[in-house]
C-alpha cells in the first residue's frame, strides 16, 4: 500500500536517516518510535507529502485515500464543529455546501439543475449510504460532544477539545492509510481507550507516533524504530520490540567492546615492534588488520535514558496533608464539591478524571495558587512541596541559560549538584549553556524535573509531567516515583506511569466529589468493571 525507496533526509551535514527501504501493508499498524530529535515527525511528514525527502521517494498505491492528523488546532476557528469533521472529506464537503447554496437560489435554470445533478453524483460517490450526518454525529457524541454543541464554532472550544475534533476529522472518512502524530496528546484516559478501539478496527494501514507505551501495545502490530540513522521494522507491539532491541543492543555493545579491545592490542603491537627489523613484517601485517577493523560500523544508539532520582532533604513528621470540605465553582458550574482527604506517609496517589473535570484546579488549590470557595488545606509543619505545574512550558522562558535558570531557585546550591541535576535529564555541559527560550516543550519538562531534583522535596504534586516526554523519560519517571521516599499526588493520563507507582487513586467524579480508592490503578480498573 505504501512503498519507501532509498529514502534519505538530511539537514546540511546532519543526516537523520538514509537508505530507507520499507513497505507498509494492508492490515498492519506501525508504531513509529525513537529518541526526541531522531526524525520521527520528519519521517511522517515525508510519508504524508508535507515535507520533501533529500533523496528517494514514497510511493502510495493509486486510489488509496490518505488521512493525516492535523496539528494546527486553530486552522478551523470560523467553522462549526460539525463542518470541521466533514472537512475530513473535502470533496464531499464542497459538494454539500455548493448544493445548499444552489438550493437557496431563486431560479432553477437548466444550468443550475445540471450542476445539482453533478454534485449529487459526487455526493453518492463519497457517501453512498447518505449517512455522513449520522456518522459524524455519532463520532462527536462518542468524543463527548452532545448534538446541541455540533453547530458551535471551533473558536469556542478549549485546546484539548479542538484536538478531539481534529481526531474525528481524520477518522470519520475511514481512510485507507492513516498517518497520526501523537494522537493521544491532550486526551484523557477514557478518550484514549475509545481511540484504541477505533484504531484496532482500522482495515487499512497506519503509521502512528506515540509516547504512550500502553497505547502502542494495544494498537500496534509492528514497530518502526528510528535509530542509528536507520528505520528498522520489528514484528509485534512495543513490549515485543523492547525485548528484541535489548538483545540486539547488548550484542552490538559486546561486538563493539571486542573490536575496541582488538584495536587497542593491534595498536600496542605496532607501536612496540614497527621499529624492530625482525618484527617489521608482523607489524605490517597487524597494521593491515587494523586498517580493516571498522569500528564505525557499530554505531552508538541515539537513545539516552535519563537518570531521575528524587530525594528528600528532611523526613516527614506524623502529619502530611489534611484537606477538609474543599468546594470550588466557576460561575454556576461546580468543579469541586466537599473534597476531604488525608494523605499518609508512603501514599503515592494518582489523581485521575476526564479533561476539564477539575484535576488542575485541585492541584492549584493544594499548592495555594488558587483559593477555594470554602474549606481548608492544612500542610504538616515538616512538609516541603515540589510542584510540577501543567503549564510548565509557558512558565519557563527568558534570555538566560539552562544553568542560570536552575541556579535561580537555589543560590546556595552546590555548583556541581546543579550541573548534575541537568545532566541527569540529558543536558550535557554544552547544552546547559543553551538559552531557555530556545528549548522545546520536552526540554522544558526535563528542566522542571531537574528543578524538583535540586529542591529535594518530601511531598510532590505533579500535574501531567509526562507531556512532551519520550518513552525513555516516562519509564524513568515511573521508576523514580516508585523509588521516591516521600509522598506524591500525580495527574497523568499515561496508564503505564500510573501502574508504575500509584498505590492510591483519587478519581474526580462528574458531580465534583472524589472517589478515594486504596490500591493500584490496575486494581481500581478491576473495581470499576465489577461495580
Amino acid at each position: 500500500m505504501v512503498q519507501i525507496v532509498n529514502l534519505k533526509k538530511a539537514f546540511g551535514a546532519r543526516v537523520l536517516f538514509q537508505d530507507i527501504n520499507l513497505k507498509f501493508d494492508t492490515g498492519k499498524r506501525y508504531g513509529l518510535i525513537g529518541a526526541n530529535g531522531a526524525g520521527k515527525t520528519t519521517f511522517l511528514k515525508i510519508l504524508s507529502g508535507q515535507e520533501d525527502a533529500t533523496e528517494g521517494e514514497v510511493q502510495i498505491q493509486n486510489g488509496k485515500k490518505v488521512g493525516v492528523l492535523s496539528q494546527n488546532q486553530f486552522a478551523y476557528e470560523e467553522y462549526s464543529i460539525f463542518d470541521t469533521v466533514l472537512l475530513g472529506n473535502k470533496r464531499l464537503y464542497n459538494a454539500i455546501k455548493e448544493k445548499e447554496k444552489l438550493y437557496m437560489s431563486e431560479e432553477f435554470t437548466d444550468e443550475v439543475n445540471q450542476r445539482l445533478g453533478e454534485l449529487e453524483i459526487i455526493s453518492v460517490e463519497e457517501d453512498p449510504t447518505y449517512e455522513y450526518d449520522v456518522k459524524i454525529t455519532r463520532i462527536l457524541e462518542d468524543l463527548g460532544f452532545p448534538a446541541s454543541q455540533h453547530n458551535d464554532l471551533m473558536s469556542s472550544l478549549t485546546g484539548g477539545d479542538k484536538f478531539k475534533v481534529l481526531l474525528a476529522q481524520v477518522l470519520y472518512p475511514k481512510p485507507d492509510i492513516l498517518f497520526l502524530d501523537e494522537p493521544t496528546n491532550n486526551l484523557d484516559i477514557e478518550t484514549i481507550g475509545w481511540l484504541e478501539n477505533q484504531l484496532q478496527h482500522h482495515d487499512g494501514t497506519m503509521v502512528v507516533i506515540s509516547h504512550d507505551r500502553h497505547f502502542l501495545n494495544a494498537v500496534c502490530t509492528h514497530i518502526l524504530d528510528v535509530d542509528y540513522k536507520q528505520i528498522r521494522e520489528f514484528t509485534g507491539n512495543y513490549d515485543d520490540w523492547y525485548i528484541a532491541s535489548t538483545v540486539i543492543a547488548k550484542q552490538q555493545a559486546a561486538d563493539r567492546d571486542k573490536k575496541l579491545k582488538e584495536k587497542d592490542e593491534l595498536e600496542k603491537f605496532i607501536a612496540r615492534f614497527s621499529a624492530n627489523a625482525s618484527k617489521a613484517k608482523q607489524a605490517t601485517s597487524r597494521q593491515k588488520q587494523l586498517d580493516k577493523l571498522d569500528i564505525s560500523s557499530i554505531q552508538l544508539s541515539s537513545r539516552r535514558d535519563p537518570s531521575i532520582i528524587f530525594k528528600q532533604k528532611r523526613e516527614v513528621g506524623k502529619e502530611l496533608l489534611n484537606v477538609k470540605n474543599i468546594c470550588k465553582s466557576y460561575d454556576d458550574h461546580v468543579v469541586l464539591k466537599d473534597i476531604s482527604f488525608t494523605v499518609e506517609k508512603d501514599d503515592k496517589i494518582a489523581l485521575i478524571g476526564p479533561n476539564g473535570i477539575g484535576k488542575t484546579t485541585l492541584c492549584e488549590i493544594l499548592v495555594e495558587n488558587i483559593k477555594p470557595d470554602s474549606g481548608e488545606v492544612h500542610w504538616g509543619a515538616t512538609i516541603q512541596n515540589g510542584y510540577f505545574p501543567q503549564n510548565a512550558t509557558d512558565i519557563i522562558k527568558g534570555d538566560i541559560t539552562l544553568y542560570d535558570w536552575l541556579r535561580n531557585f537555589d543560590k546556595e546550591a552546590d555548583i556541581n549538584e546543579i550541573r548534575n541535576c541537568l545532566g541527569r535529564m540529558l543536558f550535557n555541559g554544552q547544552e546547559q549553556e543553551k538559552k531557555v527560550e530556545a528549548c522545546s516543550g520536552g526540554e522544558k519538562h526535563r528542566m522542571w524535573l531537574s528543578k524538583i531534583m535540586l529542591e529535594q522535596p518530601n511531598f510532590m504534586i505533579l500535574d501531567e509531567p509526562t507531556n512532551h516526554l519520550d518513552l525513555e523519560a516516562i519509564i524513568a519517571l515511573g521508576e523514580a516515583l516508585h523509588e521516591y521516599p516521600g509522598s506524591v499526588i500525580c495527574v497523568s493520563h499515561d496508564r503505564e506511569l500510573l501502574d508504575a507507582y500509584a498505590n492510591r487513586i483519587f478519581a474526580i467524579q462528574e458531580d465534583g466529589t472524589i472517589l478515594d480508592f486504596k490500591g493500584t490503578y490496575e486494581e481500581y480498573i478491576e473495581f470499576k468493571l465489577n461495580k
